[in-house]
């Protein structure tokens, strides 16, 4: 199916508007702080969004409905974990990371707050996270790429190689020119399109099949498992779509969120808004893919083309059921977690580089404008080997996001943990816990040992890496331990009176 003009002037409307932001943002960088985290600036809407939006890429309105379309909902497993985990990690880390970055030199990066944290005076750990950071999130940067190509192809009848290029310019774009700002304020744009999309799709479709209550016949007709919440899963099934959750303690693209809010104590706003966003989306997607099995099994005449691809479902839905100007406006949805997720990733990759290589070893005495450059530079690169490991076109979009999700969940999400919890952890133990933790996603990731996902042992691993090479090794100096219960004391002191508590 190919675009019809109304949808092709609201996709380069959506385009234009985000690029634009971008120019916005350009005029508020003034040095490399503004660039990789907005001079940490932002207001508790903002960061929740924005940490939504960096999250929810289009595995949300692509991957997720394509695996319940295919397997019932029994794979909305998958979304429970991811609630409960992103919950607590809002609840435990956003906190406490804010302030334990700007207690440790003010780091910008998750390397950098390594180093810091742990006065890695041969700066082992920034180079070993900035590589992990490189690796697992060009694989990451290439899932947001194959989306965007998807949307591309199936929208305006583009070939697979046109439409890489075409869904990853805009991002590139306003990525290149507007930094951190721009990324923050796109992404709250695109977190409120997100939503819309996802509350009114399937809405629309259960009253195109007849009612909620006819729609749930069909789908029992086609097969009862489709309602069955333990369809043909295991105990260990169970446990391996749950394990999402523990990926986001280590994802630096939300970590960095908050590092970026103005003050810890917004934090506790950001978490209720961003957890009530994220409940409404990631229902909307499981309802996406469900009541789209109903929808498929009435016309199986135009099932076509998601009986080819099931992660095509919304798209599909998109195009058949809304008119061309609506229609244009859900699947610029799709976009938008693309490109939120995506310009966030080329972000974090650009500040590895940039602040945790090239400054660290190369240009120690660099100027604030050479690094923006530097950054800028580095986007391009980071966003042109995306685009290479993105050229296959049977590249699934959950698949590189699983793996990518899970190499950083277990190299950095049991350090970034232990980091901001335990005052006892010591450089060895974060370097154990890092190392640890992502070898074993890579190996178990090539065995798949008990069918189990490889984010679970891998976390497990790292983290008892990290208390025996803790334990077993010298104790924490007392400037170490000084900056920690500084920075713990004022995690737990008084908001402000303007603030509610907690």
């Amino acid at each position: 199916m190919t675009a019809s003009t109304p949808m092709l002037v609201t996709f380069f409307i959506y385009i234009l508007g985000m690029i634009f932001i971008g120019f916005i943002a350009w005029r508020s960088t003034k040095n490399f702080d503004d660039y990789i985290l907005g001079g940490r600036s932002l207001g508790s809407f903002v960061t929740a969004l924005s940490a939504g939006a960096s999250d929810m890429s289009g595995w949300l309105l692509m991957g997720l409905p394509g695996a319940i379309f295919i397997a019932g909902i029994s794979e909305s497993w998958i979304a429970i974990g991811l609630t409960l985990g992103a919950y607590v990690n809002w609840k435990l880390v956003a906190g406490r990371l804010r302030v334990h970055t700007e207690a440790n030199d003010n780091a910008l990066t998750l390397p950098d707050y390594f180093t810091g944290r742990f006065e890695d005076k041969s700066r082992v750990l920034r180079i070993i996270s900035a590589l992990v950071i490189l690796v697992f999130f060009t694989i990451y940067c290439a899932s947001g790429v194959v989306a965007g190509a998807r949307l591309f192809e199936s929208t305006f009848g583009m070939s697979y190689e046109t439409a890489l290029w075409a869904g990853a310019a805009a991002t590139i774009l306003y990525t290149f020119i507007g930094g951190f700002l721009a990324v923050s304020w796109t992404d709250t744009v695109q977190a409120s399109l997100m939503i819309f999309a996802l509350i009114l799709t399937p809405v629309i479709v259960i009253l195109a099949i007849g009612g909620l209550d006819d729609s749930l016949e069909v789908i029992k007709q086609k097969s009862i498992d489709n309602v069955d919440m333990l369809k043909g899963l295991n105990v260990m099934a169970i446990i391996s779509l749950m394990g999402w959750g523990l990926g986001y303690f280590g994802q630096p693209h939300i970590l960095a969120r908050f590092m970026a809010a103005d003050s810890h104590h917004t934090i506790v706003h950001a978490r209720r808004i961003s957890m009530i966003w994220m409940v409404l989306c990631l229902a909307g997607a499981v309802a996406v893919g469900f009541f789209g099995i109903a929808y498929f099994s009435n016309n199986p005449q135009l099932a076509a083309a998601v009986d080819q691809n099931s992660e095509r479902v919304f798209i599909e839905l998109a195009q058949l059921l809304f008119n061309p100007w609506i229609a244009g406006v859900l699947l610029s949805a799709i976009l938008a977690a693309v490109m939120s997720t995506l310009s966030c990733q080329l972000l974090v990759c650009s500040s590895a580089i940039t602040e945790d290589l090239y400054k660290a070893f190369l240009r120690k005495g660099a100027s604030q404008k050479e690094l923006v450059w530097v950054g800028r530079a580095m986007v391009l690169a980071v966003a042109l080997v995306a685009i290479a490991l993105a050229s296959n076109p049977q590249n699934r979009v959950l698949g590189l996001v699983s793996y990518a999700w899970a190499g950083f969940g277990a190299a950095f999400g049991p350090v970034v943990l232990f980091s901001v919890m335990w005052s006892r952890m010591t450089r060895n133990g974060a370097l154990a816990g890092m190392i640890i933790g992502a070898l074993t996603v890579i190996v178990w990731k090539h065995f798949g040992w008990l069918g189990l996902y490889e984010i679970i042992p891998g976390f497990i691993f790292g983290s008892i890496g990290i208390v025996l090479f803790s334990l077993l090794g010298k104790a924490p100096s007392r400037d170490m331990l000084q900056r920690f219960n500084a920075a713990n004391a004022r995690y737990h002191s008084a908001p402000p009176s303007s603030l509610q508590t907690d």
